[in-house]
């Protein structure tokens, strides 16, 4: 047993960079305006995300100011209106009846109108006519023909379709904008969790500064309540940290000297002193920011299919229009009601639903993963996840704590109990910083055990080490020691192949052995299980030998086991299943781990893992949490689930309407007519963002 001194600083979480935050894609779709650059502060962290809130928050009082705005206005229109006061059965003739409403129509389809004129105008310049097109060249259609109708035009108007057409699109658009304002605040909520003050120790005195001027190697203040304003080490105090909104981590972390902690999270009623490790871009919370807004901003297959059938929606109404137009013309009906068809078809047949139906729950996902401490990088291979037929776990730091503790303590005499033994044994391995010492020293301390100081210490090369304490002669010392001086080992030796094993010698006499293993995870077991209840395979896959990996699957039930697998070997076991026709997923922390994450159809990296595998792995587990495996994958075929419904709806909403408008059903007594059209369409829309918003009930994370 070779006793070394290893490096014990914490293991940095690993995500992608940000260092400054865009306005969403999706509200690019439904706001039709430019990417807004959010303003940097000056330490490469967005500026809380405030230009993309105000901007979005400016756009919805815009969209709800034109709404009651034209619905005022629309409102004589309607009562004015031949053809209702006919529906109706009641008259009211005013003086230049027609000019009113013409005049109060103008003022509606210029004002109410105006944000569907500039979006057809954008799209047309764009080359790509999309729902502004369709809904802009209705409105222009039905007000033009209408004003003409005024001017001598033989026809009937239709200014109150006109109006209530546009009342009900700015109504749509509004709850629809609301709707996806609540899925882009995620980014805004992460950015604002990093408070904008921090007290600098410096020479003594502490001085209040603003967060943005801290600097790498800079020691802070961090007072009972407060939010932690950067990475770093703590090197003074003691304290429970919240780190909930952070990683998903419910149950508050104790901290204490040399332990990390991460900007934005908040410390509980210990006072802290840390010195600073990273700030702006290079903190865990701009990481995490960069890494759910490119994971937003990513498309993945099923995303890039309803982006590829609203373009071709698009292209079928205009045909459709246009053509039911013609039709009606030749059959001898008159210009209005030809009209009147064609701006029904083109604002019913609006693929508003269809482009809304992926983004939104792209955005939702993407938020309430981040915020549970699941981190996706690959969004295809997110969504992919409800294909996995097998998943390949490496053992240690997944599926067990990757960190060896003592397993039993057993005294071979009666003169030498359990807690004096361990007693005795932490007084030699306090001077050591090898994982078996600190495993020892562990439990004296969850034993509450004084630890008591040792005397000409000394290291045994390979063997172990040895010390005086409290005048007794001390070794703690590995098999070979035992073997090399004839020592017999008394009965009750540890599980061999699967405990490694210390034993203590007390002036000379084996006075028992303590075994150490790495502990499987409480939470494995669960995430076993639920692997199971889904249909997946899951397989051990680990470079420890056929004792160890047995017991550690045994223990959880697994499927399997696979053994003495070097790593330049677990790559080649991934391509063997997939070769096999399984769909392998592969969950690793090390940068072993990296060609077999990126190898496998979805690759899954722990957060306590090296960089190495968490650059190549598709998602990202902030806490390690084997159960978020298991969450993951369900949440993943939530995920995929509500964007067939979605897409599924917009599609069959327009199947169904588009005959209707265009008037296949006529003779039937059955049509639609503009205004009922656009309640359908927004409807349809509503109906989209409220099953998305359903994604967050689906799975709890």
């Amino acid at each position: 047993m070779e006793h070394h001194r290893h490096d014990h600083s914490p293991a940095g979480r690993k995500a992608v960079p940000i260092n400054e935050a865009t306005e969403s894609q999706l509200a690019e779709k439904t706001l039709h305006a430019h990417d807004h650059a959010m303003p940097n502060n000056g330490n490469g962290q967005a500026a809380h995300g405030q230009h993309g809130h105000d901007h979005h928050a400016m756009m919805i009082n815009d969209f709800r100011k034109r709404f009651w705005v034209t619905l005022l206005l629309s409102v004589p229109v309607v009562v004015i209106s031949p053809m209702v006061q006919h529906i109706l059965g009641y008259r009211l003739e005013l003086p230049y009846n027609q000019y009113i409403a013409l005049a109060l129509s103008s003022v509606i389809f210029f004002y109410g109108g105006w944000p569907f004129l500039t979006g057809l105008r954008d799209e047309l310049k764009a080359g790509s006519p999309g729902m502004m097109t369709l809904i802009g060249i209705a409105i222009t259609v039905a007000y033009v023909y209408s004003a003409a109708t005024v001017f001598g035009l033989e026809g009937m108007d239709f200014f109150w379709e006109l109006a209530t057409l546009i009342v009900i699109m700015l109504l749509g658009h509004w709850i629809e904008m609301k709707s996806v304002l609540g899925a882009s605040r995620a980014l805004e909520l992460l950015v604002s969790l990093m408070p904008s003050e921090a007290h600098l120790v410096r020479d003594g005195q502490t001085l209040d500064i603003r967060t943005d001027q801290l600097q790498k190697g800079d020691l802070i203040l961090v007072k009972p309540g407060e939010k932690v304003p950067a990475d770093g080490l703590v090197e003074e105090g003691e304290s429970y940290l919240n780190e909930s909104m952070l990683t998903g981590e419910s149950k508050p972390v104790q901290k204490s000297k040399d332990s990390s902690v991460i900007g934005g999270s908040i410390n509980g009623n210990g006072s802290l002193r840390v010195r600073v490790q990273g700030t702006g871009a290079e903190s865990y919370l701009s990481k995490v920011i960069r890494l759910v807004q490119d994971a937003q901003k990513t498309k993945s297959a099923t995303q890039h299919l309803a982006d590829k059938a609203a373009r071709w929606l698009t292209y079928i109404a205009l045909l459709a229009g246009f053509s039911t137009f013609a039709v009606w013309l030749l059959l001898g009906a008159e210009l209005a009601f030809a009209l009147e068809r064609m701006v029904t078809v083109m604002v019913i047949s609006c693929p508003h639903a269809l482009g809304l139906a992926v983004p939104l729950v792209v955005a939702i996902s993407t938020a309430i993963s981040a915020r549970n401490g699941l981190l996706i990088r690959n969004r295809t291979a997110f969504e992919n996840a409800r294909k996995i037929t097998t998943i390949l776990f490496d053992k240690t730091g997944t599926l067990t704590q990757g960190a060896h503790q003592v397993a039993r303590v057993v005294a071979f005499t009666q003169d030498l109990p359990e807690r004096e033994l361990l007693r005795l044994a932490a007084g030699v391995e306090q001077h050591s910083e090898h994982y078996i010492s600190q495993g020892i020293l562990t439990r004296a301390k969850a034993e509450n055990l004084a630890v008591p100081s040792a005397a000409q210490f000394n290291y045994l090369p390979g063997k172990g080490l040895e010390g005086m304490v409290e005048g007794k002669s001390v070794k703690v010392v590995g098999p070979n020691y035992l073997k090399e001086y004839g020592i017999a080992v008394p009965a009750g030796d540890a599980e061999e192949g699967v405990e490694t094993v210390v034993y203590v010698l007390v002036d000379g006499t084996v006075a028992g052995f303590i075994s150490l293993r790495d502990q499987i995870r409480p939470e494995s077991a669960e995430a076993i299980k639920t692997l199971k209840e889904n249909g997946i395979k899951n397989l051990l896959l680990t470079g420890d030998n056929d004792r160890v990996a047995r017991s550690v699957s045994d223990a959880l039930r697994m499927d399997g086991f696979l053994a003495n697998v070097l790593p330049h070997q677990k790559q080649e076991k991934v391509k063997e299943l997939q070769s096999r026709g399984e769909f392998v997923a592969m969950t690793g922390d090390g940068v072993n781990d990296a060609p077999a994450l990126a190898q496998a159809d979805v690759g899954i990296a722990v957060g306590s893992g090296t960089d190495v595998a968490a650059e190549t792995a598709d998602i990202i587990l902030v806490n390690s949490n084997p159960r978020d495996i298991a969450s993951l994958i369900l949440f993943g075929k939530a995920t995929y689930r509500k964007m067939i419904q979605n897409i599924v709806w917009a599609t069959a909403y327009n199947v169904v309407a588009l005959p209707l408008a265009a008037g296949v059903l006529y003779k039937q007594g059955i049509m639609v007519s503009p205004a009922v059209g656009a309640a359908l369409m927004s409807l349809s829309t509503v109906i989209v963002a409220l099953n998305a918003q359903l994604l967050r009930r689906q799975v709890n994370l």
